[in-house]
Order: structure tokens, then C-alpha cells, then sequence
């Protein structure tokens, strides 16, 4: 039984040495744990001085004298003055140049190691603008992948671009086309996608077609909707407007009508009966001619011209029936107590 946990314990130790051996490649994946070997060999902890400095960041590891100097979080250094990484990430990518020396401050060498760090290769996505039929591998912003195409998973080896253009024969086929991202640490495939732009019209983007209204496109469809209700509104408001307005305006005319008559009767009441100074048309009354009350002689033996009989008073202003006008007088009218014309004998 004990020797079963020996060996355990021994498995479990070689599996610990190998993976606190592993070396640090040139190209490595965000979260990896290895270190970058020191050349230099038989180095005396306790009497040599060793510096490493990362060219990116001036970070500095240094020991000298078995004690390390400005401890950086993630960076150690091994015995053998090797470079630990405890999990690299973006920012541990560059260049880091080691130096080694004696007790005595003599340099006893140097060099140069680097490494570039990438994080994991997304899953792209096939997009498809059936307006030139273009195909878009759409992965973000990352600057550090790869594109490769494939049709029916045949890749096509002269396609290294973003969008791949299509002919009209090629779009003709029907044939599924995906993408792939890669980078020297990892590497995602899109799902395929069939072209369907055969029959398709302006404004499809995803290779299928368009939606219609009434047989037309919808878009095309909605703005003429769009237009044509707002004309219809804006003449609703516009009827809306005459309608109120008119009705100002018959309110406005009834209380005109209504001062009038207000007036009207005000003026009646306070003349009373008197007799109007103006006819129906406007025109002043006639004067009323005075009676002649002189005393006739007896003796006059001439004749005298008949009285003339007194006219009626005007009547008074009636509003339904307004009093004729008085004709003017003829010329062969003769004044009152005029004597008429005698021949001479």
C-alpha cells in the first residue's frame, strides 16, 4: 500500500517538474505559464548578479546576491536566473534582453529573447450584401488574424481578404461559403452560409429575399404609406382651421347684427314719437306751410285765388313702409294770394 503512494507521489512530481519546465516559445497564448531559459550556465546565486529588463515596459527583474530587487507581480526568477511567467498576457509581449555578472561587477554575458502574446481567435460570422454580392467575415476589430475562405469546405487559397466579391455566376450557383480566423495560437470557423441572391433586390443583407408589400418593397412601400399620411393629416388641419375660422367668423356677424338692433331700438326709446327730421331716403322733410288768418274784405271785387288746402303732415318714419317723397313744385304753381292773370282791355 505504501508503495502505491510512492508512486503516486512521484507522478505527481514529474507531472509538477514538467510543468514548471516548460520553455517559453516565441508565440504564446493569453494564460500560458512557462519560462524563458538563461543561456548562461553555472550561476552561483548567492555571488553572481543577473538582470532582465522587458524593452516595452522597462520592467526590471534583478537579483543580485540572492536577493531580488523590485519585485514585479507575475515575474519571478529561478535559481539558475531563468525568467518565470505566472500567466502571460498582452501586455508581456515584446523584447527582454539578460544580463549576467560576477561578484566583482565584471559582465560575463548577455543577450536578447522575445515573445508575442495572443489572445484566443474569435468565431466569425458570414455576412451576405446581395446589392454587388459581397461575402464579409465579420470578427471585430482585431488586427492580428488571419482570414482564410472556404467554398464547401474546399478552401480558396488566393482569398486572404475581409469581404470576398462574388460573380454573377458564382452567386448563380447556390453554393455554401464559409471563413476562418486564425492567429500562430489558436484558430475559429465560421458556419456556412448559402448564397441566395438569385432573384434578390437592393437592400437584402443576409442572402435571402427582400420582404414586399402589396408586390413591392417594403421599405419603398412604407415611405410612400409614411408620405401619404402625412399629407392627409396636414389637410385635416387645414380643414380644421377654415372650419374654425368660418365659425368666428358667422359669431362675430351675429354680435354685429345683434349691437345693431340693440342700437336701433336705443334711439327709438329715446326720440320717442317725435317726427323725424329726414325722409325714408335721407332727404329734409318739407316745411309744413302756415295758414293765412288775414280777413277778407267784402268789397274786393276782384276774385282771389282759391286757398290752396294745407298738405298732410309727413308721417312718421315707419321702417317697414317709408312715407313718399314730395314732387317738387310746378313751375305754374302761383304764390298764395296771388291774383290771376287778367288781359288788358
Amino acid at each position: 500500500m505504501s508503495c502505491k503512494y510512492c508512486l503516486l507521489f512521484l507522478l505527481l512530481c514529474g507531472f509538477a517538474a514538467l510543468s514548471a519546465a516548460e520553455i517559453c516559445k516565441t508565440d504564446l497564448l493569453v494564460g500560458t505559464s512557462c519560462t524563458i531559459k538563461l543561456p548562461t550556465k553555472n550561476i552561483d546565486k548567492s555571488v553572481n548578479e543577473v538582470k532582465w529588463v522587458h524593452l516595452s515596459s522597462d520592467a526590471v527583474v534583478h537579483r543580485k546576491g540572492g536577493t531580488m530587487r523590485k519585485p514585479i507581480p507575475g515575474l519571478t526568477m529561478d535559481e539558475d536566473g531563468s525568467l518565470t511567467f505566472q500567466s502571460v498576457s498582452l501586455k508581456y509581449s515584446g523584447k527582454y534582453t539578460y544580463t549576467v555578472f560576477n561578484n566583482e561587477g565584471t559582465q560575463l554575458d548577455a543577450g536578447e529573447k522575445e515573445i508575442k502574446v495572443y489572445a484566443n481567435a474569435p468565431k466569425p460570422t458570414v455576412k451576405i450584401n446581395c446589392d454587388v454580392v459581397t461575402l464579409t467575415c465579420d470578427f471585430g476589430d482585431r488586427k492580428d488574424l488571419i482570414v482564410s475562405w472556404y467554398k464547401e469546405d474546399n478552401i480558396l487559397s488566393d482569398k486572404k481578404d475581409q469581404n470576398l466579391l462574388l460573380t454573377s455566376a458564382q452567386a448563380k450557383e447556390n453554393k455554401p461559403y464559409s471563413c476562418s480566423v486564425s492567429n500562430p495560437v489558436s484558430k475559429e470557423k465560421s458556419d456556412s452560409k448559402q448564397v441566395l441572391c438569385t432573384g434578390t433586390g437592393p437592400g437584402s443583407t443576409d442572402g435571402t429575399k427582400p420582404r414586399t408589400l402589396f408586390g413591392f418593397d417594403l421599405w419603398i412601400m412604407v415611405s410612400i404609406l409614411a408620405g401619404g399620411g402625412c399629407l392627409l393629416l396636414l389637410l385635416i388641419c387645414v380643414l380644421l382651421f377654415c372650419a374654425c375660422r368660418s365659425c368666428k367668423k358667422q359669431k362675430q356677424h351675429e354680435q354685429d347684427e345683434e349691437e345693431l338692433r340693440l342700437r336701433i331700438f336705443h334711439d327709438e326709446g329715446h326720440n320717442g314719437t317725435a317726427r323725424s327730421k329726414h325722409t325714408a331716403r335721407g332727404q329734409p322733410a318739407p316745411p309744413i306751410p302756415q295758414e293765412d288768418t288775414s280777413p277778407q274784405t267784402p268789397t274786393q271785387t276782384q276774385p282771389k285765388a282759391q286757398a290752396r288746402g294745407r298738405p298732410p303732415p309727413p308721417p312718421e318714419e315707419d321702417d317697414e313702409n317709408p312715407p313718399p317723397l314730395p314732387r317738387p313744385r310746378n313751375k305754374q304753381h302761383r304764390r298764395k294770394h296771388e291774383e290771376p292773370y287778367r288781359p288788358m282791355e
